[in-house]
């Protein structure tokens, strides 16, 4: 049976969506941000070293990084859904988005929430991060003008990686000039099975 240990308000969230996609059994197991710092409890650190979230269990395998177990699942339990087969032409852009989402999407998303708590002492920085979200928010947009989803003509685990970027974006306010990433985002959110992860995972919001 697969376990996801799944933090509130987190990219784990994305792993139950993506469950409820491929309609397989799995278990959650709970854990909480601590109230005063937001981080992760220490006892996810009994699952993986790096004690963060998401990670999940099957069997004797254990898994961390987003798009590692966005790849695992499609592959041992997708049976040719949600990702092109390699050899396919949409592979190569399928796993590009795949790992664009955390190493390049989310970086000036992540400079943005620290460098926010610095008050004057980061804007010498506001300039440049800024620069690079709307960098890459116009590149997500350009590539979803005129489809319903990022490869292909369904959903595909790339969506489901990229589909927190989009969410970031909204809550810091930043979807307006980018209409495309925002039409994209109410068609997955409107997804049945994205529903039923929410009702699983609980509260997912961000301030």
């Amino acid at each position: 049976m697969i376990v996801v240990h799944h933090l509130n308000n987190s990219r784990s969230q994305r792993i139950l969506w993506l469950l409820e996609e491929l309609d397989i059994p799995y278990d959650i197991k709970f854990y909480q941000r601590d109230a005063t710092t937001s981080l992760a409890p220490p006892e996810l650190k009994a699952v993986h070293p790096l004690g963060k979230s998401p990670v999940i269990t099957d069997g004797a395998v254990t898994i961390a990084e987003s798009g590692a177990i966005v790849d695992y699942l499609i592959r041992t339990y997708g049976k040719g859904r949600f990702g092109p087969a390699p050899g396919n032409a949409d592979y190569e852009p399928y796993m590009e988005w795949l790992h664009f989402a955390e190493g390049s999407a989310m970086l000036p998303f992540m400079l943005h929430l620290y460098t926010s708590r610095l008050g004057e002492a980061a804007a010498p920085l506001k300039g440049r991060i800024d620069s690079e979200i709307d960098n890459h928010l116009a590149y997500i947009d350009h590539a979803l003008e005129g489809r319903d989803f990022l490869v292909g003509d369904s959903l595909t685990g790339a969506d489901v990686q990229l589909s927190f970027v989009g969410e970031i974006a909204k809550v810091y306010g930043r979807l307006a000039p980018y209409p495309h990433i925002a039409a994209w985002l109410e068609r997955l959110h409107a997804r049945p099975a994205f529903k039923q992860a929410l009702e699983k995972g609980g509260p997912y919001a961000f301030a």
